[in-house]
């Protein structure tokens, strides 16, 4: 399958059904969950009646092999509303770690169950970062030691900003099970959240994308059977065999999950831009000032162009890096990487500037503009900061192992 921009028959199809539900569905609901700051349980039912929310339709996106439908379907639902959004999308972190690292069996048995059914919505989440490591994988602190007499892992400490931490039904963990060789040395697990000694005591009340739920998930000696963990324990003895020789392991747990995800994380980002733009673009031709349209002021229409030029810069980016990863292509110059770096920082940009052209009005509440800023900026910070993405791409450009 060679790179094309040409979207098939079935991409516009499924480009044109979500862009129906966000408009009708989603937008509709925007302001009410960003200021209940509730999570859209409503609009995720309506989603999986719909089959935009559910294990068969992200296995279909999956098979997809340009790598297309993803971010098609992601940067329309967050072009509906960032929150609501991430509200719908945000499972599929939890599912993808299970398919990054799990065997066949653990993806057929846990996935489905991450999202539960049309009549009974579930969600999952991802734990990986913690209070102290943030984005550096290699100084995760949450560890997992094996009993071999009742053959259970038990799963102590603590992760931080899970999206859907609290809510969650599964929950996929990251944790140290060989002290001493980094991230090497770590192993994933995927666990229901009613397992006793899990803790998730409150919600964090965040800047922006008020409508998915995000909290801190405590583990206190957490009993889970062996075949909790994500590719069974041969494998993974095979692979501390390895890196204490010093052989190489392959791709690290959390790692390979936010690579297969990174573009889409960028087409979120593109989303919330292009829905500013949209916004700031028709209020330009409305708004009239001295008996002119402002958008006939040069100010104000190069303002708009650059958004224009930018937002499809990024969107280049990210279906090239999508294509890249469904192609199985190396990221030899971090691409994927670079995708998201962009994204993040278009959105956070082009929602600034929407609020620029609406002026005054654009500061308030009365108008989203100012809700799709308050959105943008997490996309400079999660699945890896600005600075991550530009370490990764500085470490594959030179070759050096910067710090």
């Amino acid at each position: 399958m060679t790179f094309s921009l040409a979207l098939t028959d079935d991409h516009i199809t499924l480009r044109d059904w979500a862009h129906e539900f966000a408009e009708k569905t989603i937008r509709p609901a925007a302001a009410e969950y960003d200021e209940s700051e509730e999570t859209p349980w409503p609009v995720l039912q309506e989603a999986a009646k719909a089959g935009l929310y559910g294990f068969e339709i992200m296995s279909n996106l999956r098979e997809d092999e340009t790598g297309q439908s993803f971010p098609i379907l992601t940067e329309e639902l967050f072009w509906g509303d960032g929150g609501i959004g991430l509200a719908i999308m945000g499972t599929g972190l939890a599912a993808a770690g299970i398919a990054a690292a799990g065997t066949l069996e653990q993806i057929i048995e846990w996935v489905p169950q991450c999202y539960g059914s049309a009549d009974d919505v579930k969600v999952a989440g991802f734990c990986s970062s913690e209070p102290e490591a943030g984005s550096d994988v290699a100084n995760m602190r949450t560890t997992a030691k094996y009993d071999e007499a009742s053959d259970e892992w038990v799963i102590s400490g603590q992760k931080a900003w899970v999206t859907n931490g609290g809510i969650a039904d599964v929950l996929v963990v990251q944790a140290v099970v060989e002290p001493g060789l980094g991230s090497r040395g770590q192993a994933a697990f995927v666990l229901k959240s009613d397992t006793a000694g899990i803790a998730s005591p409150k919600k964090l009340r965040k800047h922006g994308l008020h409508a998915s739920n995000t909290a801190d998930i405590f583990f206190d000696d957490v009993r889970v059977p062996g075949s909790a963990l994500l590719g069974g324990k041969e494998k993974l003895d095979a692979k501390i065999a390895r890196a204490k020789e010093g052989r190489k392991t392959g791709a690290q747990a959390a790692m390979a999950t936010f690579e297969t995800t990174r573009p889409t994380v960028g087409a979120m980002a593109i989303g919330v831009a292009r829905a500013a733009y949209e916004y700031a673009l028709d209020y330009a031709k409305d708004r009239v000032v001295f008996g002119k349209p402002i958008i006939e002021n040069q100010a104000i229409s190069f303002m708009l162009a650059d958004m224009a030029t930018e937002i499809d810069a990024a969107r280049l980016l990210v279906r090239r890096a999508a294509w890249m990863g469904a192609a199985k292509q190396p990221f030899a110059a971090a691409e994927g990487s670079m995708s998201k770096l962009k994204a993040g920082r278009v959105a956070v940009w082009s929602t600034e500037r929407a609020i620029q052209i609406l002026g005054g009005v654009g500061y308030t509440r009365e108008y989203p503009v100012e809700r799709m800023h308050r959105d943008a900026k997490i996309f400079d910070i999660f699945e890896g900061t600005e600075q991550i993405q530009q370490l990764v791409i500085a470490r594959a450009i030179s070759g050096v192992r910067l710090t």
